[in-house]
């Protein structure tokens, strides 16, 4: 089982603990939303390109709510779960698109519940996690205001990006990686000017 597979099945895990309608870090879905979000992305080509392409967003909409609102709880589960159908490009691509993926969404669950804390991760993970920072981030912060440095603990750089007022964010690979794809629930020390720090905060992309 690669990292990608134990994360989708922790993910599955986690959403069966907490249930349908427990609130998430994706605005204003619940776990149900959210699951229908991953069932669209992987078997709904038709409606997939809306979830990256604005103009296309309203069918994807669509498409997701009748997702969330046709299907029993669990059978919704059981397809995140199977992983992408044979069809679909992420069958081949899973290891690499859907790290980072499953790992966000299952930490968008896990952190919108009251008294979560980081998990220990397996190296596995964590190595597949920080070899997609630096892609990420140059997707997610190439409008930062400020040359911003992620950084780990052990005072390695794993990406700069941006023009302006040096900001330094310093964490472990997997939070970083959740605060440059939108995400506040993190562990994170920031380093720089306030301001600066502010507006790298107010100025990144999601996933």
């Amino acid at each position: 089982m690669t990292a990608a597979q134990r994360e989708r099945a922790a993910l599955v895990a986690t959403m069966r603990e907490v249930g349908p309608d427990a609130p998430t870090l994706c605005g204003d879905w619940t776990t149900r939303d959210l699951a229908a979000h991953l069932v669209v992305r992987e078997r709904r080509l038709d409606a997939a390109p809306g979830i990256m392409i604005p103009a296309l967003a309203g069918y994807t909409d669509r498409v997701q709510r009748q997702a969330a609102q046709g299907s029993d709880w669990d059978v919704l589960l059981d397809k995140v779960a199977s992983g992408p159908p044979v069809y679909s490009p992420f069958k081949i691509l899973d290891p690499v698109a859907n790290m980072g993926e499953m790992f966000i969404h299952h930490e968008d669950v896990r952190r919108a519940q009251s008294g979560w804390e980081p998990r220990p991760l397996d190296t596995e993970t964590v190595n597949a996690l920080t070899r997609s920072l630096p892609l990420m981030a140059r997707m997610t912060m190439r409008r930062a205001p400020a040359r911003v440095t992620l950084r780990t603990p052990q005072g390695k750089a794993l990406a700069t990006v941006g023009r302006g007022e040096p900001v330094t964010v310093t964490g472990d690979p997997q939070e970083l990686l959740l605060f440059i794809s939108g995400r506040d629930e993190v562990r994170l020390d920031f380093d720089g000017d306030a301001a600066a720090v502010e507006s790298v905060r107010n100025n990144r992309g999601g996933l």
